[in-house]
């Protein structure tokens, strides 16, 4: 079975690593694949050092979030020039299956008319609007199967497939090389570290971080704290916003660490990670790669994180900064055995349900079912 796969970024966010991450297990499958991707982002490379060829399709650039008027006119305006190379890149590589990572490919899938099979991965909440209904009748057309971060995400989506067409897959992420030695004893280490992991976005809460920095650091002076990440997708928006946090961060014991590819090495430094992420983010990537190197998470109970983080067992969920601030207060001069306990459960939790592995064959098996190769189980959704 040939493969074309469609994402709608070319930089390296979350669902870009899930490809990466996914391609050396298409080729496993034998099922040649061809990449179309925009712009001119790392994934290119990445994409091609896996020896998968990328070709560039027209999608964007728009803005992250809402859309301007003009972002509206060019994505209209390029929908047919899309759905034109759609077609054409199918017909080349004569592809069994339409894979798209993205949900502003999917208008032009549906006027491409390429009668393939079709899976939508949505790694993200689209929020009600004109927007998402125009992406549900895109779905509803190609009779498409939808494969959703949480449980979160995939409502909207379900009145636009048939029943059983749309089914959860949890992220998977890979664990350090060895396993974690929890690294505190009596106490946590001194200075202790906090940080937050993410492309720097309004979404993400890097300003909320900041505002739990600043209560953190007036009851423990010597805490350090940092933010890992950088503006991505080309968006002015995410520019101005990271401008904003380095203002409200002056006097604080803060390091702007920038992009960090080895997230295993960031995780290595911390003793808290802090999620502040805002009400519709789909579960987070970082917060299965903090249960897989042994970092204690708190995080804010938005969209599908509260399905991925028992409160009080695998970390804590707290309801604002302050919250937050309290919480970590709590965990960084309390007793030790309280992070131990929930870096212990978080790490077994991790094995059992969100190991790249088992991501990798659920992602597969789905793909399976929507070119009628294998029947969907209860236990593959």
């Amino acid at each position: 079975m040939n493969l074309l796969l469609l994402d709608q970024f070319s930089d390296l966010g979350g669902a870009q690593q899930n490809l990466v991450e996914l391609l050396p297990e298409i080729r496993k499958m034998g099922w040649p694949t061809l990449v179309g991707l925009p712009g001119e982002g790392e994934l290119f490379q990445r994409v091609r050092d896996l020896g998968f060829e990328a070709e560039r399709i027209a999608c964007g650039p728009y803005e992250s979030g809402r859309k301007s008027p003009a972002d509206a006119a060019r994505f209209l305006a390029g929908t047919p020039l899309l759905a034109r190379q759609i077609r054409r890149m199918a017909r080349r590589v004569e592809a069994g299956l339409l894979y798209l990572n993205g949900p502003r490919l999917l208008p032009a899938a549906a006027l491409a008319r390429t009668g393939l099979p079709v899976v939508f991965h949505s790694h993200s909440y689209l929020a009600p609007g004109a927007v998402r209904r125009m992406a549900g009748l895109a779905l509803k057309r190609m009779d498409a199967w939808v494969v959703a971060q949480c449980e979160f995400v995939a409502a909207p989506w379900r009145p636009s497939v048939r029943p059983g067409r749309a089914c959860v897959i949890y992220n998977g992420v890979p664990g350090p090389a060895r396993t974690p030695v929890l690294k505190w004893s009596g106490n946590p280490v001194a200075p202790p570290r906090v940080g937050c992991i993410g492309r720097i976005a309004p979404e993400k809460g890097q300003r909320e971080f900041v505002a739990a920095a600043r209560v953190i650091h007036q009851a423990i002076p010597d805490c350090r704290f940092v933010i890992y990440g950088a503006p991505l997708f080309g968006d002015s928006g995410a520019e101005t916003y990271a401008v904003q946090v380095r203002a409200e961060a002056q006097g604080l014991p803060l390091e702007f660490a920038g992009w960090v590819n080895n997230i295993q090495g960031c995780f290595a430094q911390l003793d808290l990670l802090l999620v502040p992420s805002a009400a519709h983010e789909a579960t987070t990537r970082v917060i299965l790669e903090a249960f897989a190197s042994g970092v204690p998470v708190i995080a804010f109970p938005s969209g599908g994180i509260p399905e991925v983080l028992e409160h009080g067992v695998t970390g804590l969920l707290a309801k604002s900064a302050r919250d937050m601030a309290e919480g970590a207060i709590d965990l960084l001069t309390g007793d030790a055995r309280r992070l131990i306990s929930l870096a212990q459960a978080a790490r077994e939790t991790w094995s059992l349900r969100f190991t790249l592995e088992r991501y990798h064959r659920q992602v597969l098996r789905a793909i399976e079912a929507a070119t009628g190769h294998l029947a969907l189980s209860v236990s593959d959704r």
